[in-house]
């Protein structure tokens, strides 16, 4: 368990000095890569000429086709990606347990996104200032999911800090609580399910039923993390000085963290808009149709540039409290096995 401890908080370091180099092989690359070969052969392709047959339940055959093919494939990416970590660090420590300490250390630093998510929403920060909209449209297009060729100046900063908010819990801290309480062969299992519901976990004509286990099998294991990640960013907006406000962050968690279709994207959303005085959320345009969604704070003021950098400082330290907590509780377990065995 000791070498577990220093590996968990080794890989938190890597990933705040290192981030998400360039161009480095990664995981997740690998875990799309696999969703998308099965989605390929897993998927129904539809028979426009051909009237869909009705089963019993009134459910058409080939939608009932598509719930079972979305399933199996919502089983094997999570189980493949924790077979094969669990294989290697396995094998790692088995060789010497220094080499495992260095292979699960490695792991960690790549199961969380700190640093790249911080990187990622700065670039859309600096092309704003500098003025120029289409490049920051196209900044913020590479961390969101929607359509940004029509968002102005207000609406990329605003999308961005939504990504962000969002994000502190999906990156950050559901994969570290994850990684803390079973290794990273579970902190992987974790992002190949992320990865496969934001491939295939949209409410689309092609997607509806096809990713319907990925959709749900995600908003299950981010249930009780992301409610956490919202307790540890009030506690952020807490102690983060006088941008954030701790009272308005717990008020608007309070009263719009169901704001959402989802039933944890609102939770560090709205301890957000709350902690910086802002409105996020509302209408949106996914694949060139507007989705309509409810209002999630109070419009205090209009969301601008400089929420950008905000919100990246509260993401750091709602990042720093889910390490401590994390170490707090590993070292206290670590104390009581010590003092039973």
């Amino acid at each position: 368990m000791k070498y577990h401890i220093t590996a968990f908080f080794l890989g938190f370091i890597m990933d705040l000095l290192i981030g998400d180099p360039q161009g480095f092989p990664h995981p997740v690359r690998l875990m799309g890569w696999l969703t998308g070969r099965l989605e390929r052969l897993l998927f129904v392709e539809r028979e426009k000429t051909r009237p869909e047959r009705l089963s019993k339940a009134g459910l058409s055959v080939r939608k009932k086709k598509e719930l079972r093919r979305g399933a199996v494939l919502a089983a094997l990416v999570p189980a493949a990606s924790f077979l094969v970590s669990a294989s290697l660090l396995g094998a790692a420590y088995l060789l010497h347990p220094l080499l495992g300490l260095a292979v699960e250390a490695g792991m960690t630093w790549q199961i969380l996104a700190v640093k790249s998510l911080r990187v990622e929403s700065m670039k859309v920060y600096r092309c704003l200032k500098k003025g120029s909209l289409p490049e920051a449209r196209a900044a913020v297009s590479m961390i969101v999911g929607r359509d940004t060729d029509r968002l102005d100046e207000e609406g990329v900063a605003k999308a961005a800090v939504e990504t962000v908010a969002e994000n502190t819990s999906d990156g950050v801290i559901a994969p570290m609580l994850y990684t803390a309480a079973g290794g990273p062969a579970l902190g992987f299992l974790y992002k190949a399910v992320n990865t496969m519901d934001s491939m295939i976990g949209y409410k689309n004509d092609r997607y509806l039923y096809f990713g319907r286990a990925a959709a749900k099998l995600d908003d299950a294991v981010n249930f009780i993390p992301a409610r956490i990640s919202a307790l540890l960013m009030i506690a952020a907006a807490f102690i983060g000085g006088k941008d954030f406000s701790a009272k308005g962050a717990f008020a608007i968690f309070k009263r719009d963290r169901k704001n959402h279709a989802s039933p944890n994207s609102a939770q560090t959303e709205s301890v957000c808009a709350g902690a910086l005085g802002v409105r996020l959320a509302g209408d949106a345009s996914y694949f060139g149709k507007i989705v309509h969604k409810p209002w999630i704070g109070d419009a205090g003021r209009s969301v601008e540039d400089e929420d950008i950098r905000r919100v990246c400082r509260l993401l750091y330290l709602t990042a720093f409290l889910g390490e401590a907590l994390c170490l707090g509780v590993l070292l206290l377990l670590f104390r009581i096995f010590r003092s039973v065995f």
